[in-house]
């Protein structure tokens, strides 16, 4: 046991009241648009962030705050050219981004404790003016087949002008902050600096159902006293470490009403009056020294190479930057290597080491709080103007009942910044490793009631929350389960009760033919296919899903093997167990009957069936094509020895369905015992889809498996239908169309979420066949592999993403020179949302950690 254990063991204690809890982005969110026509990123820019009150959350650089917001801590800076403080990150827009919306700054996590005990922050800002305008206009001038025009092809980092800015978080208490920071000058010049350390209150007092106005103050020393009904009362101090203060300034966390809407001009200032005053001078700041938003203003020039280094504390009773600050900062800095040592395996080197801590590290900066009353926001406020009637029937009208105010592991800080339900699951499981507790938690929570649809749907995210995820969350439960021991009963069986709402949720409103085959919309996979799967159809018809139907023989495997473990204490689990034992045969048996696979091809396809009768197979080699393999489990003897009258069912549900129980009787003996394999995919059916998986023409590229066989790039699909012709095409990289309403491409990237799930399914297989069943990998090589040691060599390639292969040169860099040869940005990593089929280049979100973040996971279970 470390002493972030003992912490994190305090499960009364408060050491997780604070933490990195702001969004790197609260603009352009759905929470913010009151807008007629639901234009999120148009109705609050990042040009009015700096102006304009959130309602919902706040966003910041660096940013801490309290569990519910009240109080937030974060870094503004200024170069001296800039015509903005920099704030908060900018980026592009979804309509602005030839490939959607992006973040076009370079930050990172590079650390953390699960209880913030320790955390690490860095970001590189140019010394040249930021070149907003040209990002914009080069991107918008670009079309979908052009790459993506980033900061760093701009020049403003050539000859290493630029500050390298880091910031170390350390809590001498639970709400007691010891921070530095250091800002480095990597250019070959002095270079000015302005940094601004601000204080300031999550507005609540302006919609009309608090009028409560909490206020920051200067106390006679020059710190900054915040006072707070919720938070108490917090006090800033900060010097520079040769003694330097910073100079307070104040103003309101409230709307410039005469700049943003013409209205008269306030008695104080406004939001952006510190901007204004630090900018031009202008007297847009509070003279009385009292405010809800502050911050320290310290300025200087520093040397080339040299470092300007500020040391903050945030604390309830005053404390200084004395011995105790010091001795917190090594301490608690001394604690978090224990505490990784402790989680690194032995076999693993110390880049494997850095890998992970860094994955987990941005989970855990990705915490976030997440506020969104739906009703609240369909009807609008009693200080504001009503909101659009369009609104009451418009996004998310049907999910009034969701009332979210809690933290939450978000996927990305910027692009991401609200809860998506499939991608949760995934963090969970990474999560377990460094915070079980925190995971269980994030696993309940979605099912409350104030989260999962009085129907039993769980909410998708909030660009729509009826959207159709894949239902992975049994399965992440019961990783979750194993992950913290194995003994954590209540919340299997807590969890249990609310996914049986949700299954029965499924069976009701995605099985539209009766028939166990199922159409779950775009099930999370996006452009994968010819058709748009959350659209109308172009003919009166249905589309059966291989996907969907796989994901859902996988969710009763997942709850069936749920149902087992509770058995063992609690027997009416058994009849349970047989519900799902049965249920599976039935989606099984359908996946076969309805055609899904084809024999001839040796693959799974969707089936396009007509009202009219005729149906159609969509021939794409795709994931949709492979995810039958996740559907798969086993059976040991002792496990059917110790139910009895589960194993009974079993043996007369296999006399009496023979034509049914063939998916489920396959046995297997070897030295360790019998098993029993349940699994959509027969073992001869498995050589055969393995042979394309594991084939590098196909979907086996060096660096995971790619969501659409290569196969595709010389030979598309084309579907001829009613008159149009809709295609499939293999794209390794980003998409070149914006198909189907999406930004993201499944048509040849890597995915580290689907790619996981194979890897699990191949280590079930493994287990049950140990070394009696080879194959080929990859295909074509004559190198025979178990099933075991495949999904081993899967794990290497996903983790060597982010390895120095033998030149020394991160896959996942891809040809930005500067991160592959600069030591001071080549060990700071990024965990993209996908990877370049071809190359493993980093696409997408830059800091989609939640899944990506699995990397952690794939290296802690060597």
């Amino acid at each position: 046991m470390t002493a972030e254990h003992d912490r994190l063991e305090e499960r009364q204690g408060t050491w997780k009241q604070w933490g990195p809890y702001l969004a790197e982005r609260a603009w352009g969110t759905v929470r913010e648009d009151y807008s007629e026509g639901g234009n999120a990123w148009e109705y609050f820019s990042h040009d009015h962030a700096r102006s304009r009150a959130f309602r919902w959350s706040e966003d910041g650089l660096g940013a801490i705050s309290d569990d519910e917001q009240f109080l937030c801590l974060g870094f503004a800076f200024w170069n001296g050219r800039d015509p903005i403080l920099k704030e908060r990150i900018f980026g592009l827009t979804g309509n602005e981004g030839n490939h959607g919306e992006d973040a076009k700054e370079y930050w990172y996590y590079l650390d953390s404790t699960p209880t913030h005990s320790w955390m690490r922050w860095r970001y590189l800002y140019p010394q040249a003016e930021f070149p907003y305008e040209r990002l914009v206009a080069e991107n918008r001038a670009r079309g979908k087949h052009d790459p993506e025009f980033e900061l760093i092809d701009t020049g403003v980092f050539d000859d290493d002008r630029y500050f390298e800015i880091t910031a170390d978080y350390a809590k001498a208490a639970a709400d007691d902050w010891c921070i530095e920071l250091r800002v480095h000058n990597a250019g070959p010049e002095p270079a000015a600096i302005h940094a601004l350390p601000t204080l300031w209150f999550r507005n609540t007092w302006s919609w009309g159902h608090d009028d409560r106005r909490p206020q920051i103050v200067q106390t006679a020393d020059g710190a900054l006293t915040a006072t707070h009904h919720a938070v108490g009362t917090m006090t800033l101090v900060g010097a520079t470490d040769t003694g330097g203060r910073g100079l307070p300034l104040f103003c309101e966390n409230e709307s410039n009403g005469a700049l943003l809407w013409g209205n008269a001009p306030g008695e104080r200032a406004a939001k952006d009056g510190i901007n204004d005053h630090v900018l031009h001078g202008a007297s847009s700041i509070n003279a009385d020294g009292v405010g809800t938003k502050a911050s320290l203003w310290f300025e200087g020039e520093v040397a080339a190479g040299g470092t300007l280094t500020i040391r903050l504390r945030l604390s309830p009773n005053g404390a200084g930057i004395d011995d105790t600050w010091h001795a917190t900062m090594a301490a608690r800095a001394a604690e978090a290597d224990e505490f990784y040592a402790e989680l690194t395996p032995a076999v693993r080197s110390a880049e494997d080491a850095m890998i992970m801590r860094q994955a987990l590290a941005g989970m855990l900066w990705s915490k976030q709080w997440f506020h969104y009353d739906v009703a609240r926001w369909l009807d609008g406020d009693p200080a504001l103007p009503p909101p659009p009637e369009s609104r009451k029937h418009g996004r998310n009208s049907g999910w009034r009942h969701l009332n979210n105010s809690q933290i939450i592991s978000m996927p990305d800080t910027w692009e991401y910044p609200w809860f998506a339900a499939w991608d949760l699951a995934f963090h969970c499981v990474a999560l377990a490793h460094v915070d079980a507790e925190f995971a269980k938690e994030q696993l309940i929570l979605v099912c409350r009631e104030w989260y999962m649809h009085p129907n039993g749907q769980l909410p998708a995210y909030e660009w729509a929350f009826g959207d159709v995820n894949p239902p992975v969350h049994a399965w992440a439960a019961l990783r979750v389960f194993e992950i913290d021991g194995g003994t954590d009963h209540e919340f299997l069986e807590r969890i249990m009760h609310k996914l049986l709402i949700n299954f029965t949720w499924w069976v009701n409103r995605k099985d539209a033919q009766d028939n166990n085959v199922f159409e779950g919309g775009f099930l999370g996979l996006d452009n994968i296919g010819p058709i748009d799967r959350s659209a109308q159809l172009p003919v009166a018809g249905h589309l059966e899903q291989s996907d969907g139907t796989a994901w859902m023989a996988m969710y009763c495997l997942d709850l069936l093997e749920m149902s087992l473990v509770l058995a063992n204490h609690d027997q009416s689990y058994e009849d349970v167990a047989t519900k799902f034992f049965e249920h599976f045969t039935y989606i099984a048996d359908a996946t076969y009957a309805r055609g899904l696979w084809d024999e001839h091809d040796g693959f799974f396809y969707d089936v396009l069936q007509a009202d009219e009768g005729w149906r159609v197979p969509l021939k794409v080699r795709s994931m949709v094509g492979l995810l039958p393999l996740v559907a798969t489990t086993t059976l040991g003897t002792k496990t059917l020895e110790n139910l009895p009258d589960f194993a009974a069912r079993s043996r007369w549900f296999a006399a009496n369905k023979p034509e049914l129980a063939r998916h489920v009787t396959r046995m297997h003996t070897r030295a360790e015992g019998t098993g029993q394999l349940l699994s959509i995919v027969s073992p001869e059916q498995l050589d055969r889809v393995l042979a394309y998986l594991l084939d590098e023409t196909e979907f086996l590229s060096p660096h995971g498996v790619r969501a659409l066989s290569a196969v595709h790039r010389e030979h598309p699909f084309t579907l001829d239908l009613v008159g149009m012709q809709y295609t499939v095409d293999y794209e390794p990289g980003e998409s070149t169309s914006g198909l189907f309403g999406g930004n993201s491409n499944w048509r040849g990237p890597v995915w580290f979420p689907v790619n996981f799930l194979m890897i699990e399914a191949l280590r079930r297989f493994g287990r049950l066949f140990g070394e009696d069943r080879l194959v080929e990998c990859p295909t074509g090589s004559g190198v025979k592999m178990t099933l075991t040691q495949v999904a081993d060599d899967l794990s290497e390639r996903l983790i060597s993403l982010f390895r120095d292969d033998a030149s020394g040169r991160r896959p996942c860099f891809g040809d930005t020179e500067r991160m592959q040869s600069d030591p001071r940005w080549h060990d700071n990593l990024l965990f993209h949302e996908y990877f370049h089929g071809d190359t493993g280049t980093g696409l997408g979100a830059s800091h989609q950690t939640g899944w990506t973040g699995l990397v952690a996971d794939l290296i802690i279970r060597s």
